[in-house]
């Protein structure tokens, strides 16, 4: 059994997008497995941007953003939503992603080297990004950079790893048949715990 973290990153709290469907499968199968699966949706909270490094350095963590910070330390795995938007992720996603993972949480306040600054060790993440493009153009044209990113500059500099990638393509002009293919990979992926 494994703790699980499935960050909704769609910025459309709403729900009814692919994001939503694809994550909700994902979900489903992982807690039908056995695995505990807990559930943050940065659009559905409220927390301001930061303005400045001083702040990401010793401001306080917004008190909406604390039951999120615990479930990333309570989790062996993470499990990211996210249209691609722009060529990136949401803003809402990355201005989440700003303020939880700040110095003496998610990297040491002084590292001797700091590429090795993580303090999130020992956890991997699925990130599942879907878009409008075939995902090959994604991929190859376009070098799925925001994915290159998120791991590199984000994931992989707190500890995170392995970090696996999902990249579904097409996603405003799936039918139901489709979108189901992709659900049940989800599932297979949820009741795996990766």
């Amino acid at each position: 059994m494994r703790n699980i973290l499935v960050i909704q990153g769609h910025p459309d709290p709403a729900g009814g997008h692919l994001c939503h469907a694809l994550a909700e499968a994902y979900i489903e199968a992982a807690r039908a497995a056995g695995h505990r699966a807990t559930v943050v949706t940065p659009a559905a909270l409220e927390f301001p941007l930061l303005a400045n490094a001083q702040q990401w350095e010793e401001g306080e963590l917004p008190p909406a953003l604390a039951p999120a910070q615990r479930a990333i330390a309570d989790s062996g795995h993470i499990a990211i939503f996210y249209p691609l938007w722009l060529g990136d992720m949401p803003a809402s996603l990355k201005a989440f992603l700003e303020q939880v993972a700040r110095p003496g949480f998610a990297l040491a306040r002084k590292a001797g080297n700091p590429l090795h600054a993580g303090l999130l060790a020992g956890r991997s993440a699925r990130v599942v990004v879907s878009m409008g493009m075939p995902a090959l153009i994604y991929r190859w044209y376009y070098g799925a950079h925001s994915l290159k990113s998120l791991e590199r500059n984000i994931l992989n500099f707190v500890g995170i790893a392995p970090v696996r990638k999902t990249i579904v393509g097409g996603a405003g002009k799936m039918d139901a048949a489709a979108v189901e293919r992709w659900r049940q990979r989800m599932q297979a992926l949820g009741a795996r715990g990766i």
